[in-house]
């Protein structure tokens, strides 16, 4: 009897390693699917502070443009 008590606390460890296995793997997977998707916000994220950065030098330059001209019709009207 004392050679099947140890067998069967390996059994017990094993079992308990087994599953402390699957969820380790399985919190893996999940934080992995959650990396993957941080990454794929961050991309777009990038992408559009590109864009908005595009669309403000794009802004600026025509208002740029526009002050000029505002100056241009008060310096006409001031002669």
């Amino acid at each position: 009897m004392d050679q099947t008590q140890p067998d069967g606390q390996l059994r017990r460890v094993d079992t308990a390693l087994s599953r402390l296995e699957s969820l380790v793997d399985e919190r893996l997977r999940d934080e992995k699917e959650r990396a993957d998707e941080l990454a794929r916000r961050l991309v777009r994220l990038e992408e559009q502070y590109e864009e908005l950065k595009r669309v403000s030098m794009d802004v600026e330059g025509r208002l740029e443009r526009a002050m000029e001209y505002i100056r241009s019709l008060l310096a006409a009207d001031q002669q």
